[in-house]
């Protein structure tokens, strides 16, 4: 069902950011920093799997998501809704179900037998396509999903995440520059200020991370083994 309700955005953020932390969702450790896909240091992590584990929650991002999508870009601004895999899978066919419209999936490589196909589903040539994923921290791994939906003879301008980083500024550029718009939830400062107001970490913990935030690469970088 296509939900009614239109919270502002600032309310949209502020109650995404603590609905991730609630669950746990949200790591914070400065002391023993993550070690990140690109084999560089962060003292923030997030899961945003866990949501598909807490279905009130869970229902209210994907309104939350749907709304903010048809808001941003149109209410009837796409025809099929695909999942980047695999995070994307579960939360596309969330919001596919509550716009009413069919949902495909795209693989990150071809599977190497039958049709090699790296689309799942049906997907047809001229239909607009919103790709939904979990997450995007500098958007590059966006462009091959997008490209991927390009090569059945779709269009796809538009992504959605539940959450964005917001603290690498060539993410909307890159994106931009592929023709993406990007739709978000909540960014890493959303989530420090319901983590301050919540005094859920101790106040050594979160300014350790507001330095990282305002300076990403310097932090990485003097740290980087």
């Amino acid at each position: 069902m296509i939900p009614t309700s239109f919270p502002e955005k600032a309310e949209i953020a502020r109650l995404s950011a603590s609905m991730l932390l609630e669950i746990g969702a949200v790591h914070f450790n400065a002391d023993a920093p993550f070690t990140l896909a690109s084999g560089l240091p962060s003292p923030t992590y997030i899961d945003c799997r866990k949501l598909i584990s807490y279905p009130r929650i869970r229902s209210t991002l994907m309104d939350f998501m749907t709304i903010t999508v048809m808001r941003d870009a149109g209410f009837e601004a796409f025809d099929n809704i695909a999942g980047g895999e695999t995070a994307g899978i579960p939360f596309a066919a969330l919001v596919a179900e509550r716009m009413g419209l069919p949902m495909t999936y795209v693989r990150k490589k071809p599977k190497g037998y039958g049709r090699n196909a790296r689309i799942e589903g049906m997907m047809g040539e001229g239909e607009r396509v919103l790709l939904v994923e979990d997450l995007t921290t500098d958007g590059g791994s966006k462009l091959s999903f997008v490209d991927a939906i390009r090569e059945t003879g779709a269009t796809c301008a538009h992504t959605a995440v539940i959450f964005y980083y917001g603290i690498f500024p060539e993410t909307t550029e890159r994106l931009s520059d592929h023709g993406v718009s990007l739709h978000h939830l909540c960014t890493w400062w959303d989530v420090l200020e319901a983590a301050r107001e919540g005094e859920m970490f101790d106040e050594n913990t979160l300014s350790e991370v507001e330095v990282f935030l305002r300076a990403p690469r310097r932090w990485q970088d003097a740290r980087a083994n």
